[in-house]
């Protein structure tokens, strides 16, 4: 008689391997966007800002 010894199933391992590396793939992916496009979410900001001008009218009694 052999002894056999029985070969592990590294499907699991694999597969938590792979979500992860997809997880920080789409992660970094993500953070570079929204550095790239922070300059002009804060140039949005700031038209917003000074576009929002309220108007005053003085009522009279």
């Amino acid at each position: 008689m052999t002894s056999q010894s029985p070969e592990k199933d590294y499907f699991v391992l694999y597969l938590t391997l792979a979500v992860i590396v997809a997880i920080g793939a789409i992660l970094a992916v993500k953070l570079n966007e929204n550095e790239k496009f922070a300059p002009i979410k804060q140039q949005l900001d700031e038209e917003n800002r000074l576009m929002n001008i309220r108007v005053i009218r003085d009522y009279e009694d």
